[in-house]
């Protein structure tokens, strides 16, 4: 990992990482559109056909029965099922207390309000390629089950007919039955236009590949979408008492998802700032993905000297980083100085793994910086609302002449009309 010192140095890392993954690939966005027109026109025929080119399934037999479901669920360790449930009691705990209730107040003959709903039906992905990913399931699923969807589909895929037992195990404990055995820009495809054997949803969610990203992004609009995910990240402040051995495994624990991750310590510590570099190299041998590790340090990683804290706060606010861990005597007090995080770890007991997995909160969170205007997923993703208005005729006339006013002014004679023949 490179020590970045000066300013000017400050300013060449923050340009590699907001090109890190900006931009459009033509290519993928050209195969990607492929593919969707493919499934919008031909549906079922085109799923089959990409699930037989890429997944090297050969059935067309899309849908998973419960049995399937069952079974593959039953092969799964009885220490992971342990672990997903235990977990899943937590997210749900956690994603209760986000729940929102309709509203709405009268006064003089005016009632005004807003009516908070669930969508109806909800599409989720998982991916399911290089690795699988049960906690996927649960922190996509259990938000939409707490704010009441009433109808839940998930798209995962199954190259070769195999299906994870720790995915299935995550699916089963949840209840969900409708399941596809879907992947790529095609299972994108057919959630958002909807097929014979795919329902159309109203929102997906759930993270993927690039291919998968570009299809949310391109069907955005015929249905809803949590976000566009980009490769993941975590910032660290850490003053002096920080121990650089738990930095170290945090920056590692980011660095290993690919190529393109990003991790970051922020500190005013430079003895600090050569222990952990010094530890990264230490743990970094060890690591079965040591290869994609060590690219993602070499390219996106770094140790940033700051002034201070109010200046390493001010780094952390430029970078509006996914994971913000603060590894400080006294975290709290550096909270108020932070504006955009995805989500915050305070103290050196509180690692980015344990929101990965088991604390609770949402670990589908806003990354690239889009944390300066963006949120966890949450129950509030699968929720909608509608304006209520009710006025009396005492209400009416009330506001009747500002209206014309406006409408007026404004040139649309109808609007103003509208309230003229109410007043006659």
């Amino acid at each position: 990992m490179k020590i970045i010192r000066t300013r000017k140095e400050r300013g060449v890392f923050f340009s590699i990482l907001q090109t890190r993954a900006s931009g459009v690939n033509r290519t993928i966005e050209e195969k990607v559109r492929t593919i969707l027109d493919d499934v919008r026109r031909h549906g079922d025929k085109a799923l089959y056909a990409y699930t037989k080119q890429f997944d090297s399934l050969k059935t067309n037999r899309l849908r998973l029965s419960y049995q399937e479901i069952s079974r593959a669920a039953a092969k799964a360790e009885k220490k992971i099922v342990k672990a997903l449930s235990l977990s899943a009691r937590r997210i749900r705990v956690f994603h209760k207390q986000q729940r929102e209730r309709s509203w709405s107040f009268r006064r003089q003959g005016i009632e005004l309000g807003q009516i908070i709903r669930p969508i109806e039906r909800a599409g989720i992905y998982v991916p399911g390629g290089k690795a699988a990913y049960p906690s996927t399931v649960l922190m996509n699923v259990i938000p939409a089950q707490v704010a009441g969807v009433g109808e839940i589909a998930v798209c995962v895929p199954a190259p070769k007919g195999e299906l994870n037992p720790s995915v299935m195990a995550a699916l089963h404990l949840l209840g969900i039955q409708e399941v596809y055995r879907l992947g790529g820009a095609q299972a994108i495809g057919a959630m958002a236009y909807g097929t014979k054997t795919v329902r159309k949803v109203d929102k997906i969610t759930g993270p993927g590949n690039i291919y998968v990203a570009t299809a949310k992004r391109m069907v955005y609009g015929e249905v809803d979408i949590d976000m566009i995910a980009g490769p993941s990240e975590v910032l660290i402040i850490a003053d002096e008492t920080a121990t650089p051995v738990f930095i170290a495994a945090d920056i590692l624990s980011q660095a290993e998802h690919d190529e393109h991750a990003s991790s970051v310590l922020v500190t005013p510590s430079g003895k600090l700032a050569d222990a952990v570099r010094k530890e990264v190299q230490k743990q970094l041998i060890i690591l079965r993905r040591k290869d994609i590790a060590q690219k993602s340090l070499e390219s996106f990683g770094a140790i940033m000297l700051a002034k201070d804290m109010r200046d390493a706060a001010e780094i952390a606010n430029r970078i509006a980083p996914e994971h913000l861990e603060i590894m400080t005597a006294r975290p709290k007090d550096i909270l108020p100085l932070i504006k955009h995080a995805g989500a915050i770890f305070l103290g050196e007991w509180t690692p980015e793994a344990l929101g990965d997995y088991s604390a609770g909160p949402n670990h589908t969170l806003p990354t690239g910086g889009t944390a300066r205007f963006s949120s966890p997923l949450g129950v509030y993703d699968f929720m909608k609302r509608s304006s209520l208005l009710c006025f009396t005729r005492q209400g009416f006339n009330k506001l009747a002449e500002t209206v014309k006013t406006i409408a007026d002014a404004e040139g649309l004679e109808a609007h103003g009309n509208s309230i003229r023949v109410r007043q006659k």
